[in-house]
């Protein structure tokens, strides 16, 4: 696996990189073809911050899934310490549904009366861009979207459903279930 590690407002001394190497190998070790790993750390310099003075952020990889996690704590090391734990959850938790997926997906096979319940809810709130993002749209399943939107820690995920060819976006509702808004 190819880890990655940078320093935003910060410098990496070759203790803290060589640590951050070792605890995100190890907790990468749940996908065989996890591919690469992206750890960025960044330091607060405004004195009045500083229960949340360094912050880690990993992004890998892993089965054709992006993986995010963020944490900040007042030293380097306690953030990593704690980032490394989410990390290997969500990992774990990302194969454990993508398993759980291919089962049901085998008994969907076998079973027709299978059927997607579909909900579609919309909010009108105020809008303000502050960031713009581009991404690689590609083809996938809803319940794929949804793992990856999930991974990312997102409350919402544009993906192109393989089933209809159109564009979706796929969303949390205020009672923790998803919602997908589909074009006409």
């Amino acid at each position: 696996m190819e880890i990655r590690i940078h320093g935003n407002h910060m410098s990496i001394d070759g203790e803290l990189r060589k640590t951050a190497e070792e605890k995100v190998a190890r907790a990468a070790r749940v996908f065989d073809d996890a591919a690469f790993a992206d750890v960025e750390f960044s330091a607060e310099h405004n004195p009045r911050i500083t229960a949340e003075r360094f912050r880690v952020e990993i992004t890998a990889t892993a089965a054709g899934h992006t993986v995010r996690v963020e944490a900040a704590e007042s030293e380097a090391h306690a953030a990593l310490d704690v980032a490394v734990d989410v990390f290997e959850r969500n990992l774990r938790r990302l194969k454990e549904r993508l398993i759980t997926r291919h089962r049901r997906s085998e008994k969907r096979l076998n079973d027709s009366s299978y059927e997607v319940e579909e909900s579609i809810e919309e909010e009108d709130r105020d809008l303000r861009i502050e960031r713009v993002k581009q991404i690689a749209v590609k083809p996938m399943m809803p319940e794929e979207a949804a793992l990856q939107m999930e991974a990312l820690g997102h409350s919402f995920y544009l993906f192109l459903n393989a089933e209809t060819d159109r564009y979706g976006v796929l969303y949390r509702r205020r009672g923790g279930t998803l919602g997908l808004i589909e074009p006409q």
